[in-house]
């Protein structure tokens, strides 16, 4: 795996049109336990990130992932907005100046993120959050000394499960918190557009 920056900012685009494909699917799953409008929201946001990315292809590639980061705070409402905006700041930030991206750097990306989304949403595993889906993709990466793409394909299927798990769990962030139990039976907006930004990543990557 080689992504420079010009790829990286190929990847961008791919989250962006995965996301906008799915808007209306997030926001269905929004509409059952939160404001029904995540899916509304978050293609809002990657519309802009790609206006904003498009003249970067001359930038590294931790100046990218900052300014996405910032461009999700500004134009993406509600919680998602500071949540992905962190970890994608914290993401370019832990990544820096480099110009070119391997495995490793992956892991460091999403450790980076993970932690940025725990830390701005005071999140743990198992409260139904983006961190369901998130943490067990950073685990699945870890549990191996040598990152490949059979190993993304293995962090990919975690966050799939760790989506289906947040069916069986009750809400304890946000709006959906309000529920209580009612909040299950239902899977988590956010942890599903996070697998959809870990599957388009992996098809990036396998493109490349």
């Amino acid at each position: 795996m080689a992504v420079n920056s010009a790829k990286l900012i190929e990847i961008l685009n791919l989250i962006a049109n995965d996301i906008h494909a799915n808007k209306d699917f997030l926001t269905e799953l929004d509409s059952a336990i939160g404001d029904a409008d995540h899916g509304i929201n978050m293609s809002k946001g990657f519309k802009a990130v790609t206006e904003k990315i498009a003249a970067m292809g001359d930038k590294d590639c931790g100046s990218i992932l900052k300014t996405v980061g910032m461009t999700l705070v500004s134009t993406v409402g509600g919680a998602s907005g500071p949540l992905y905006g962190t970890a994608f700041m914290r993401a370019g930030q832990a990544i820096g100046s480099k110009t070119e991206l391997g495995f490793e750097d992956l892991l460091v990306t999403l450790e980076a993120a993970l932690e940025g989304i725990k830390m701005r949403g005071k999140a743990v595993k198992g409260e139904k959050t983006i961190v369901d889906a998130l943490e067990p993709a950073v685990e699945a990466l870890k549990s191996s000394p040598t990152i490949d793409i059979n190993l993304m394909e293995e962090a990919v299927k975690a966050a799939e499960a760790g989506v289906e798990y947040t069916k069986g769990i009750i809400a304890k962030k946000g709006r959906a918190s309000y529920l209580g139990e009612r909040s299950i039976g239902h899977q988590d907006p956010g942890a599903t557009s996070c697998h959809i930004m870990l599957t388009a990543i992996l098809k990036g990557i396998k493109d490349s």
